[in-house]
């Protein structure tokens, strides 16, 4: 009876494993060279989105870049908490 579960424990644990392998996608992330952060900008956090790139900085503004790094948008985000 223990080697039978045995047997069917090490089977489901290579049924998840090969499902996990061939069904989860496998594309990798596209990154430009170079995103163009304007001088003296900290960087917080940077979000990719399937049309473009989302950068939060330190001084409460968000830099919305293209997907080849060029600057198409500077918006001021309210610090008001």
């Amino acid at each position: 009876m223990v080697t039978v579960l045995t047997a069917v424990m090490i089977g489901g644990l290579i049924a998840v494993v090969a499902l996990l392998v061939t069904r989860l996608p496998g594309g990798s992330v596209r990154s430009p060279e170079a995103l163009a952060i304007p001088a003296g900008t900290e960087v917080f956090a940077v979000t990719q989105a399937p049309a473009y790139w989302l950068v939060t900085t330190t001084d409460n503004r968000l830099l919305i870049f293209s997907p080849d790094g060029a600057l198409l948008s500077d918006l001021a985000l309210d610090a008001a908490q």
